[in-house]
């Protein structure tokens, strides 16, 4: 359901009447207690957005108008909240206990999901133990995982973010692109070499036809053939994540070593599944439990707190006031720790693949803008890049600060000087620096009147520029889960207030079909009916 056009009008009118941040810090000695949240591990701090407790009461009431906890609760329960392809979205069954209870279609799933966990348990550890070997017995060494999409990010995130955590044998390697340059650099890597005999690939694609996967997969049979593999031992080397049995076979995989996942599984939410199997690999299957608790924690937290004390909620809610209200058209993720490097790209499909819609579950036009672009870099590195802009621009948008308190590492006077950029940073963008604040700056400093009008402007801060910072004590494979889910549930609750579809991703197919089409035109020399640019470039292409 809307939330009724009257609670945006509120928040809208109350919004307008909120001081600067600033003041806000100044007037409430328990601001912070107020905007702060515990759970699952993790610390939010949503002290610094342009929120006062007058407007915060107008976000849960936008909150329960539009029926958050309804459409939480559905799809807790297995509902076919999916409504365009009539399916459950249940990731969150993917990491539930295995007494758990999850029924779809009236059967209850967590035993078949922890079959297929065990299932994982007994490859990874034969495969991590040398047991399992390749066609002429050599130890693997190098697994290479070819997927796209959520059969890719999530778990190429997930085995960088746990670097420490990774053992150096199997070496595990990802393969998306269908540009071949992507799989060469991994093959025939220049500083070694991938050898066929102690390689095995994970094919991870749900119908085995996805035309990206496939194709990587065909070369990179071709590549093991070539190398010595004999066909008929191809099912040392290969194994598949997929529900396509007769497929799987017929590409000369032994259907024992498929790992299935099912429809009510999305690609983005499914790096839980068996298309976590990478991650087994790289970090042993007791780490993939931990990711899992960690992620089932939130689980619970989302599921059981009160909106008012809910994190997702409240990360979803200063989203909402952000973009709908305030007018930000980006968000900013900024985490301060270099093996979360590939957060920002991990959201951006999460948020932009599940909320970039633009019609209502019943296909009507949206009412309000609804997912705002993402993007991001590790600090401190983006500090030197497009945080100018941030301080200074006339284009704003709100940050997620990443902070992780305790490294991996043992260089402790980097981590002070990371944590004191990542602080420091929030700090500077919601006080900013007055124009009279610079001002008596420069001439205390010694610069002459005419000198310190003159560069005042050049050096103001407007500040009242919003942020949340995300405190981690550590980055280990629970606080990673709880951090992940984190952000899934508050892609539920968004989509929920802007009554949109989170879970399917039609804006993915299109583009796929034209591309078969001109593929086709590019292999057989015809030419069909396009726009005269699109001609131009077919023929360029076939020169």
């Amino acid at each position: 359901m809307a939330a009724p056009t009257d609670l945006w009008s509120d928040l809208a009118s109350k919004s307008l009447r909120v001081p600067p941040m600033r003041e806000l810090f100044d007037d409430d000695p328990l601001r912070l207690t107020k905007h702060t949240i515990e759970a699952a591990g993790l610390v939010l701090d949503a002290s610094k957005n342009r929120i006062d407790d007058v407007v915060l009461e107008s976000l849960f009431a936008l909150a329960r108008g539009a029926g958050v906890e309804v459409r939480r609760d559905a799809m807790f329960a297995g509902d076919k909240v999916n409504v365009t392809e009539q399916r459950a979205a249940l990731h969150v069954a993917l990491r539930a206990p295995r007494d758990a209870v999850f029924t779809v279609e009236g059967r209850n799933v967590a035993p078949e999901v922890h079959a297929v966990l065990d299932h994982m348990e007994t490859f990874s550890e034969q495969l991590r133990s040398g047991a399992w070997s390749g066609h002429r017995g050599d130890r693997i060494t190098d697994v290479v995982h070819i997927g796209i999409g959520g059969s890719d990010l999530g778990p190429r995130f997930v085995c960088e973010a746990l670097r420490s955590y990774r053992d150096e044998r199997p070496s595990v390697h990802f393969v998306a692109n269908v540009d071949a340059h992507a799989l060469d650099d991994v093959l025939a890597n220049v500083a070694a070499p991938l050898d066929p005999a102690s390689t095995l690939f994970i094919v991870a694609s749900k119908t085995f036809t996805t035309a990206e996967t496939m194709m990587n997969a065909h070369s990179a049979r071709a590549w093991s053939i070539a190398g010595g593999v004999p066909e008929d031992q191809l099912h040392r080397h290969f194994v598949a994540v997929s529900t396509n049995t007769e497929a799987v076979r017929t590409f000369g995989i032994d259907p024992k070593n498929m790992f299935e996942f099912w429809d009510w599984v999305g690609g983005r939410y499914s790096l839980w599944s068996a298309i976590g199997l990478p991650i087994a690999l790289a970090c042993g299957m007791a780490r993939f439990r931990e990711l899992l608790a960690g992620a089932h924690a939130m689980d619970t937290h989302f599921m059981s707190a009160p909106l008012e004390s809910n994190m997702p909620v409240r990360l979803a809610l200063v989203g909402i006031l952000n973009g709908n209200v305030l007018g930000a058209r980006s968000a900013c993720i900024a985490p301060y720790h270099q093996h979360l490097e590939l957060l920002p790209a991990h959201l951006q499909q999460l948020e932009m693949e599940s909320n970039g819609k633009s019609v209502t579950l019943a296909g009507l036009p949206v009412a309000h803008a609804t997912v705002p672009v993402f993007w991001g870099q590790p600090g401190t590195n983006a500090q030197h890049a497009y945080f100018q802009c941030m301080h200074q621009g006339t284009e704003w948008a709100p940050i997620d600060f990443i902070a992780v308190i305790r490294p991996a590492h043992a260089h402790f006077e980097h981590q002070r000087a990371l944590l004191a950029n990542c602080f420091a940073q929030s700090e500077a963008l919601m006080n900013g620096k007055t124009h009279d604040e610079v001002r008596a700056e420069l001439v205390a400093a010694g610069a002459s009147d005419a000198e310190a009008d003159r560069l005042a402007p050049h050096k103001s801060f407007p500040g009242n520029r919003p942020s949340n910072t995300i405190v981690l004590s550590r980055l280990d494979p629970a606080s990673l889960g709880a951090l992940i889910a984190l952000y899934e549930h508050k892609v539920l609750v968004q989509g929920t207030i802007w009554n949109i579809d989170s879970f399917d991703q039609w804006g993915v197919e299109l583009g796929k079909v034209l591309a078969k089409t001109i593929l086709d035109e590019l292999e057989s020399g015809t030419s069909g009916t396009h726009d005269a640019s699109t001609r131009a470039l077919i023929e360029r292409a076939r020169s």
